[in-house]
């Protein structure tokens, strides 16, 4: 796991805090990636470390007309020209932010 090798190779006795970054599009359920990563890290250096869980929301780009907009309600549809040729520019997205530790 991505945590526990970074707190290993940079030496952290202890892993206070780690900030995730998920994407909309991801749809990870956020008490289900707790719940997980908690078992996951359970007896080890991050045991009881707070979690942060930011979802970034979905930015698309129109190939029409080059409009950047954010769909409403699973519209996904250019809301300029109706153009349904997308390009995805945020919101797959899914990493560790940052990992705290002493």
């Amino acid at each position: 796991m991505i945590v526990l090798d970074t707190a290993l190779s940079n030496n952290l006795s202890k892993v206070t805090k780690v900030n995730i970054i998920f994407g909309q599009l991801i749809q990870i359920v956020p008490d289900i990636f707790e719940f997980a990563f908690r078992e996951t890290v359970r007896n080890s250096v991050a045991d009881g470390a707070e979690l942060y869980i930011e979802i970034v929301p979905v930015i698309m780009k129109c190939l029409n007309c080059g409009n950047d907009f954010q769909p409403k309600e699973n519209l996904f549809a250019c809301n300029i020209c109706s153009s349904t040729d997308l390009g995805i520019m945020q919101g797959k997205e899914l990493f560790i932010k940052s990992i705290e530790g002493e």
